[in-house]
């Protein structure tokens, strides 16, 4: 049975064709009638459909017979943004080989490179394969040529294919049952499966979907999850399938499937996770286990204060589907009582913001997102700040530290310069530069808080829409950063803060006041707006007051009739500027994103 078993994830970079290859092979194992067959099959929710983005990896077990031969195909289309890489990650690591798909039109991109080095460290078969042949701007044979080049791999044996006809997909099932090789394992050894996906069933409650590396999982068998230390009773086991899942009574070596543990949280199924018989565990877990960590942090209010439970119940409902987010409570005196919540990054943010909107029907604030930062202390102690607010004192802090992410940039070489301005602009230190065909491929060291603002936005702007991006977490190295706060009618905004280099201290400051004008509405009084670092104003602008003409009834007669109502209106206006209360609208928080 075993040797019957092929074990393969597709990559690509976003747009290249994945999940539709998935639902043509899908329909030439014939596992879904011709009629029921959808477009994106395997993107279940609605964002995933209207984007066409993978947001979730999907697995589904196909049957195909070959030469009369049944063989077993347990395909796993992973997601192709950044921000997902690690479940890329632990989702290659469940496979023996992965299909690379690569765009006849568009070529190698960022994201392409980034998942073909995560295939390496998992010693995975790699089978090139070039899609949408069919588009008459198709160039195949310089397509497969850029990969040798830009990769390294040898594009000798490949694949043509149309995903979009089902052209050359037949050939390409053949091929992988040729090329890939079958799952190794021990059937006798003790039971050891990696968990490269959870969620939450309505009626099922918590689902694991497993790769069992040794020995079987079975119904009613006791199981430990090696690094959380949890111990669970199987209650039932499944084998993915598009439509339905199929009931099985074990998953055998080599095998994919779900497992049932009737659990009502994620938390305890943690994606990277060793699972083993609790009474006769295995002596060594799988390698390579880490919790998702957050590296974006926003604060999310709702726009009604009164809607803050509800907001809470959406957050633990969405974390039952998504174990990533993590959420605190957290409140602003601008904004009132809120979340801290931490994404993977930009895009999960934008989906996670999205669907709180759209599935729990609230309105929402969103703040500029932010970076961890590492603070060391002058008595020694280390800190992680999520939010500028928690900055402890300047006296008190000895260095700040911010993370670093290694970027993969590919861009056609006419705007090299201005991709090259962009970065030294946002403090990157090149590392390399190679020229493949007519683009080049770039890689620097960034600081993550540059990327996080609106560097995508501009990259794609400056190279109209051609460059293609792709970063990777390195560490934390020292910076000369500083808190810059904003103060409106003398009231410091704590959501408005942010940290940013002293270098970039004043001009950030003064863009920032000058937005803020434009944003916040006029007032019966003079409204001040500033910038201050550290305690010192560095930039200033005032919104001027609504002003009323209180002399207009006054026709004739001498000045100092005049003068009595102007002075009367002055000593009214400095008691409202002294009392008065200025509400800052929605829009100046996400200012901040807007800043050049």
């Amino acid at each position: 049975m075993q040797k019957h078993i092929r074990n393969f994830s597709i990559i690509a970079h976003i747009d290249h064709g994945k999940s539709t290859l998935a639902d043509r092979i899908i329909q030439q194992c014939k596992a879904v009638d011709d009629r029921l067959i959808t477009a994106q099959m395997m993107d279940t929710m609605d964002i995933e459909q209207e984007r066409g983005i993978t947001i979730k990896a999907q697995s589904v077990r196909l049957n195909y017979t070959k030469d009369g031969q049944e063989y077993v195909l347990n395909l796993i289309d992973t997601p192709g943004h950044v921000d997902f890489s690690y479940e890329v990650s632990r989702s290659l690591a469940s496979s023996e080989g992965a299909i690379l798909i690569i765009d006849s039109t568009q070529g190698v991109q960022a994201q392409t490179i980034a998942n073909v080095y995560i295939a390496f460290d998992n010693d995975l078969t790699l089978m090139p394969v070039v899609n949408k042949i069919d588009l008459p701007s198709a160039d195949p044979m310089r397509v497969l040529e850029e990969t040798e080049e830009a990769i390294g791999l040898d594009c000798t044996h490949h694949n043509l294919i149309s995903a979009k006809t089902g052209e050359g997909v037949k050939q390409l099932i053949d091929d992988i049952i040729e090329i890939i090789p079958a799952p190794q394992g021990d059937t006798d050894k003790p039971t050891k499966a990696l968990i490269y996906d959870s969620w939450f069933d309505n009626y099922l409650g918590a689902l694991a979907l497993v790769r069992v590396y040794d020995g079987t999982i079975q119904k009613n068998q006791s199981i430990k999850m090696i690094n959380t230390e949890e111990t669970h009773k199987v209650l039932d086991l499944l084998y993915p399938h598009p439509l339905k899942n199929i009931k099985t009574q074990q998953i055998q070596t080599g095998e994919i499937g779900i497992v049932v543990l009737g659990l009502k949280t994620t938390q305890s199924i943690v994606v990277g996770d060793t699972m083993t018989d609790a009474k006769n565990p295995t002596s060594e877990s799988i390698s390579g286990f880490e919790p998702a960590k957050p590296f974006v942090f926003a604060g999310i209010y709702p726009v009604d204060t009164d809607r803050f439970e509800e907001l809470r119940e959406a957050l633990n409902k969405l974390q039952l589907n998504d174990s990533s987010i993590s959420f605190e409570p957290e409140s602003s005196t601008a904004l009132g009582s809120g979340f801290r919540t931490g994404f993977l990054g930009m895009l999960h943010m934008e989906v996670v913001k999205e669907r709180l909107e759209r599935e729990f029907d609230l309105d929402l604030i969103a703040t500029a997102p932010t970076v961890v930062y590492k603070v060391l202390q002058t008595d020694g102690v280390e800190l992680y700040v999520e939010n500028p607010s928690q900055l402890p004192n300047p006296s008190k802090i000895d260095k700040i530290y911010e993370p670093y992410v290694k970027a993969t940039i590919l861009v056609p070489d006419e705007f090299l310069g201005n991709v090259i301005k962009l970065l030294n602009d946002k403090r990157g230190i090149q590392t390399k530069m190679d020229y493949i065909n007519s683009r080049v491929l770039l890689e620097y060291e960034i600081p993550m808080n540059e990327i996080v603002m609106d560097f995508y936005d501009k990259l794609k702007s400056t190279t109209k829409g051609y460059a293609s991006f792709d970063y990777d977490i390195i560490d934390f190295r020292p910076g000369d950063l500083k808190r810059l706060d904003v103060l409106v009618a003398k009231e410091s905004v704590d959501a408005l803060s942010i940290i940013v280099p002293q270098s970039k201290a004043l001009a950030r400051g003064r863009q920032f006041v000058k937005k803020l004008k434009e944003l916040i509405p006029k007032q019966l009084f003079e409204v001040a707006i500033q910038a201050s670092l550290g305690g010192e104003v560095i930039a200033r602008e005032t919104v001027k007051s609504t002003g009323k003409n209180v002399t207009a009834k006054c026709y004739g007669g001498d000045i100092s009739r005049k003068r009595k109502l102007l002075d009367k209106q002055k000593a009214g206006k400095k008691r409202m500027k002294a009392i008065g209360k200025v509400n800052v609208p929605q829009e100046a928080f996400m200012a901040v994103l807007k800043l050049d």
